[in-house]
């Protein structure tokens, strides 16, 4: 589920891959959370102040009354990972939202994608929530690491399909909360392959 690297200050640092309808969150600064996205759409959002930050993974935009509860669906998966940040220290008015993913991958998943990154971005206004960066659609997958300390994003896109997981959706930054970095290579882990910031 994680694997450990070293950061500069030779502080062992704990990397935890968030799954498809999965999401974590923690104050912890030895943590990055990795996830990769197709169609699909992760929120990063973070604290700057108080230092704490999350991100869910989801697959659909919502779901009927009888099944809100599945993180499977955006509507829930961003109510509760607001939930958990707000229990670890955040505050409301200061969280900072960063979005992800949204892609067109396939004919078989149509609109999915961009459903997605609409409902994301509309629940996000609805909130109040700041959106300080975004990066949807596009036909490429992503893989994301994500600092939920300091709200810093890396960003690569992925050029093998294979690397994306089995999409399933019919089961049915000061600016800010740090910086978003895009890089553009062949996927790997090792940090140093990540590219120049963009700001």
């Amino acid at each position: 589920m994680f694997d450990r690297e070293t950061s500069r200050d030779d502080v062992a640092v704990q990397t935890i891959h968030v799954m498809q309808g999965a999401y974590v969150a923690s104050d912890a600064p030895n943590i990055v959370y990795t996830t990769i996205l197709g169609s699909c759409v992760c929120t990063c959002m973070c604290d700057p102040i108080a230092r704490v930050g999350g991100i869910n993974h989801f697959l659909l935009p919502y779901a009927g009354v009888t099944k809100v509860e599945n993180l499977r669906y955006g509507y829930h998966a961003i109510e509760i990972l607001i939930n958990s940040l707000l229990k670890l220290g955040a505050n409301r008015h200061r969280l900072e939202a960063k979005l992800f993913g949204g892609g067109s991958m396939t004919l078989q998943l149509g609109a999915v994608g961009p459903a997605n990154a609409a409902f994301a971005q509309q629940y996000l206004r609805d909130e109040s929530i700041n959106c300080v960066a975004r990066s949807l659609g596009g036909t490429r997958a992503r893989k994301i690491r994500f600092h939920p300390t300091s709200g810093r994003v890396q960003q690569m896109f992925l050029t093998d399909i294979e690397q994306l997981p089995p999409e399933s959706p019919r089961v049915r930054l000061q600016r800010g909360a740090g910086e978003l970095i895009y890089f553009d290579c062949d996927a790997n882990s090792d940090p140093a392959a990540f590219g120049k910031e963009m700001r």
